[in-house]
């Protein structure tokens, strides 16, 4: 539909604080207690903004997606103070531990349940949902394309240009060697990289706004899912503290240094 309206959901996650020492507690799961807005995310949360002010003759809704424990609000709100019109909220005691396998499934209902949630005065919205290239402490990458294929949307990677056109998006993306650019139609699934842009940071005025943004939280069973649904098909069974650095070997120059590093190195097998 030329010019329909737009909702564009943008995946942030509430990650732990990468200046602070990575913890697990007694389950072998990474200590949350302490956390941020992953960095990574607010990268596709910038390319959304610049969608919406770009799409001047076009009704453009901009909402924050998060789930996770109920610290993971704090996520969210951050999203709201950059620029998000709306936030919602995923939190469910039986997503404790998801992988992404089950992290997939969730956020495929929530994303179902956010889009069709939203009214617009112009109109039957398309929907495009926008995640940052990866998760800062999983670092998969995975959960984009596998979000995709359970919503039955297009997906694209790794974007680093989004352009956003009347009945399609034009997506410049790395791919590694060359670089490409592709149109995808909605509904789509577009993973942005740390290149494509550099986000802002809220100012006062856009914090104390912020307040007055709606956020909804949700559970599993407003979605309509079973905690069996979700059950993670990978659990991590221990945990150990990564040994402490070791003291270098220094080769002495007697003439023969050079030779003394390449039988380091071949020992090492780096030749």
């Amino acid at each position: 539909m030329v010019n329909a309206p737009l909702h564009i959901i943008t995946l942030v996650k509430w990650v732990p604080d990468a200046q602070l020492e990575r913890r697990y507690n007694a389950e072998a799961r990474i200590d949350r207690s302490e956390g941020v807005l992953s960095e990574l995310d607010e990268y596709p949360l910038e390319a959304a903004l610049q969608l919406r002010e770009a799409a001047a003759d076009r009704e453009v809704r901009v909402t924050a997606l998060t789930m996770g424990p109920a610290g993971s609000s704090t996520a969210v709100k951050k999203a709201l103070q950059i620029g998000a019109d709306d936030g919602y909220q995923l939190t469910d005691d039986a997503l404790i531990g998801a992988d992404i396998w089950a992290t997939s499934v969730a956020l495929k209902a929530a994303v179902e349940a956010v889009a069709g949630a939203a009214e617009f005065e112009s109109g039957e919205p398309e929907y495009l949902v926008l995640t940052g290239m990866a998760s800062e402490e999983g670092e998969s990458g995975a959960v984009p394309a596998q979000l995709a294929e359970r919503l039955g949307a297009h997906v694209v990677t790794y974007a680093t240009g989004l352009e956003l056109e009347p009945e399609r998006l034009i997506v410049t993306r790395s791919g590694g060697t060359e670089s490409q650019k592709v149109a995808v139609r909605m509904p789509a699934v577009v993973s942005v990289t740390d290149q494509a842009n550099d986000p802002r940071y809220p100012n006062f005025k856009a914090i104390m706004a912020a307040k007055k943004k709606p956020l909804t939280r949700f559970s599993l069973a407003d979605l309509g899912l079973r905690a069996e649904e979700v059950t993670a098909k990978v659990r991590v069974l221990s945990t150990q503290a990564r040994p402490a650095r070791t003291a270098g070997e220094i080769i002495t120059d007697e003439g023969d240094a050079g030779l003394k590093i390449v039988e380091f190195l071949a020992k090492e097998r780096l030749l």
